[in-house]
């Protein structure tokens, strides 16, 4: 389960706004990539004594109810949130994981508190001037990074579900876009929507 040893190691160290940040719907075939950045108070840090956050952990870990009750909770409790998204048009433009680095870039950049070091699921964060520290399966060690995985994930569920009334038949609120059997039987029999990403197989096979 993820903690905040690594932030109160931080605090020891000086840093005062910390953000743990990462993102969801990477491996997706349809919608954004959306990227949060969350911070907590140093106090709350310090003194972590809220029940519910033991129970946080990677949002992939979490039933979808679950995460939906712990993002109100982060949501209603942290000093700073940040939300960024990249589009399937520029996954499609620039790959997948320069798309992942500018949403998160995003996300920090529309927090009202400016952090002084980031923490990030999986490698550092290019392009951004800030004191950092890349994560491997950061959403299982600390608690900023593995909420920001949280709220990432609930946002970009919620967004995708509200597109199955628009494009009905797809089952968006089902699978949220990955690739599922229904998924790909919905893109057998209707083809892809405008919002699906044409640079990921099989659909680039399609438009090729």
């Amino acid at each position: 389960m993820a903690d905040f040893r690594i932030e109160e190691g931080l605090l020891e160290k000086g840093y005062e706004n910390i953000a743990g940040i990462d993102e969801a719907g990477r491996g997706a075939l349809f919608g954004p990539v959306v990227a949060a950045s969350v911070m907590f108070l140093d106090d709350f840090i310090r003194n972590n004594q809220e029940a519910w956050l033991f129970e946080i952990d990677d949002s992939k870990l979490l039933t979808p109810r679950k995460r939906e009750r712990l993002a109100r909770a982060i949501l209603a409790t942290a000093k700073a949130v940040g939300i960024g998204m990249a589009t399937n048009k520029e996954i499609d433009k620039k790959n997948i994981h320069a798309a992942s680095f500018e949403a998160m870039r995003r996300a920090v950049k529309k927090m009202s508190f400016c952090p002084d070091f980031l923490l990030v699921d999986g490698f550092q964060l290019p392009g951004i001037h800030h004191d950092q520290l890349g994560l491997r399966q950061g959403d299982r060690r600390s608690i900023s990074v593995a909420s920001a995985s949280i709220v990432a994930k609930v946002l970009r569920d919620q967004m995708v579900s509200n597109l199955d009334d628009v494009y009905e038949g797809y089952a968006f609120a089902k699978h949220k876009g990955y690739g599922t059997k229904d998924h790909f039987r919905a893109l057998d029999e209707k083809g892809p929507t405008v919002f699906h990403r044409f640079s990921f197989r099989p659909l680039n096979q399609e438009k090729g």
